[in-house]
């Protein structure tokens, strides 16, 4: 009898632009559904577009995509919206998630300490990727990781969100501190 794969739901989350979307459609093995809608001038004055000005969609519910990391693991992934103003939607989202990516933009890092708080208070364990967009100023892991005033076993790593590869890399490296989180906690228990 065929085993059935292993299904673990993960966030992709994050600031208004840091690449969640991006992320999400470029690691999709199936047509990611998207809920993109036109930035207009209705947003004028709500959504911060402070380092984003070239942005013209912005998700308006969630990012859903599907990848097997192997024949016995499937994540699926749902990326949240950005914006404060659906930030009611990452409590239903979160739900029955085992982890996070907390994507970033270097460009706009104060925007990622929600995210973070986010998740801290919940005790659903990320990974930070930091999102390299071209021209950003370059830092490292360890000064992302004092700049965000992360515990130490927060992994951060550097990542593309329009590169498959890079993305399965921090995929992959949440799935491991997932695992190593949970060996750590039945060991304590």
């Amino acid at each position: 009898m065929p085993q059935l794969a292993t299904s673990v739901k993960i966030l992709v989350a994050g600031g208004f632009g840091v690449g969640k979307t991006t992320l999400v459609s470029a690691i999709s093995e199936v047509p990611t559904l998207r809920t993109e809608e036109m930035i207009t001038e209705i947003s004028t004055g709500i959504d911060d577009l402070s380092g984003v000005e070239q942005k013209t969609t912005t998700t308006v519910a969630l990012d859903f995509g599907r990848v097997s990391i192997d024949d016995e693991l499937v994540l699926y992934l749902f990326g949240t919206p950005g914006q404060d103003r659906f930030w009611f939607l990452w409590e239903e989202l979160s739900v029955g998630a085992l982890g996070a990516v907390v994507l970033t933009d270097t460009r706009r890092l104060g925007n990622s300490f929600a995210a973070i708080d986010f998740f801290e208070r919940r005790g659903l364990p990320f990974l930070v990727g930091v999102n390299c967009f071209d021209g950003a100023p370059d830092y490292t892991e360890d000064e992302v990781r004092d700049a965000l005033d992360l515990e130490s076993h927060t992994p951060v790593m550097l990542c593309d969100a329009r590169d498959r590869a890079s993305c399965k890399a921090v995929l992959l490296a949440l799935v491991e501190h997932l695992i190593t989180r949970a060996q750590r906690q039945r060991v304590t228990t």
